[in-house]
């Protein structure tokens, strides 16, 4: 049963439906998935009354325009945007805080000011058919709805609960520096001492080729021990995989579940990685050797 209706005025760069995910399935080869920023979803779930577990929109950057066909709740978090309500007079709206639509309103939401992701709850979540348990855009293997698009009209679900009350949720700052931690292994023995001495001693900078599947990093080419390449095994999320060009890639929620590509390491948590701009400076610290 749904409730209403979002009808997709301008997608931007890349709007996406996405939900906690599809956990419990890397053996038949579908990677979890799902929000880049989980806990930022559960927030903006949290402020319109649904459910952590309820779908919502993923937005890239340059922002959206949605109109709603029935009263809604709806809740913004992550980058700082500017958010317009456009429903008789127009009025700004707050990120981190629940904002009442009527029916017929146009929400627009602006470019990101730093960072690059937001996360949009709408009361009652977004009720695409779920695939694996989860409504969850896989752009790496297609499953779950494909990204938005002008002109989609996305159904939404009927209301769970009360919005928070709360005033404002303030959002951290987005740091132009990441320092992720790192855990060697477990193909750290094909690259030389000096190689790991440059993955954990100099600074990366994020390369504009990074997407949902992995964080590209331009610096220090990682010079290998072992020539020749592996058979496919098991990749993991935050996993450091080397091409042969020596670019570390850090796997994000889309990585593919098995590559041939050797592993350096695995970082302990990507999520900051979500707001990670191209050009952003990424260091690893981790034990010492």
């Amino acid at each position: 049963m749904t409730a209403g209706v979002i009808e997709v005025l301008r997608a931007g760069a890349l709007t996406t439906v996405q939900d906690q995910g599809r956990p419990g399935h890397a053996h038949l080869g579908v990677p979890r998935s799902g929000a880049l920023d989980p806990a930022a979803l559960r927030l903006a779930n949290r402020l319109v009354g649904n459910p952590e577990t309820a779908a919502g929109l993923e937005i890239t950057l340059t922002g959206c325009a949605l109109r709603f066909t029935r009263a809604v709740t709806v809740a913004l978090t992550g980058a700082p945007v500017d958010v317009r309500v456009e429903a008789g007079p127009a009025r700004p709206g707050d990120v981190g805080r629940p904002i009442s639509l009527p029916a017929g309103a146009v929400l627009r939401v602006g470019p990101a000011r730093s960072g690059l992701r937001s996360w949009l709850a709408v009361g009652g979540g977004i009720a695409v058919e779920p695939v694996l348990g989860s409504r969850a855009t896989d752009t790496l293997s297609g499953l779950g709805p494909p990204p938005v698009r002008d002109g989609d009209r996305l159904p939404v679900g009927p209301p769970v609960g009360p919005p928070a009350p709360v005033d404002l949720v303030v959002c951290a700052p987005v740091p132009d520096r990441l320092g992720l931690a790192l855990r060697l292994g477990p193909r750290h023995d094909w690259f030389t001492d000096a190689a790991l001495d440059l993955l954990l001693g100099t600074p990366y900078a994020i390369s504009p080729a990074s997407n949902r599947v992995g964080a590209r990093l331009v610096g220090a080419a990682l010079p290998r021990a072992v020539a020749g390449e592996l058979p496919s095994e098991g990749l993991v999320l935050g996993a450091v995989q080397v091409p042969p060009d020596g670019q570390p890639l850090i796997f994000l929620a889309d990585h593919p579940t098995t590559g041939g590509y050797p592993v350096v390491g695995v970082v302990d948590d990507v999520t900051p990685l979500a707001q990670a701009r191209p050009g952003t400076t990424v260091t690893f610290h981790g034990p010492q050797r």
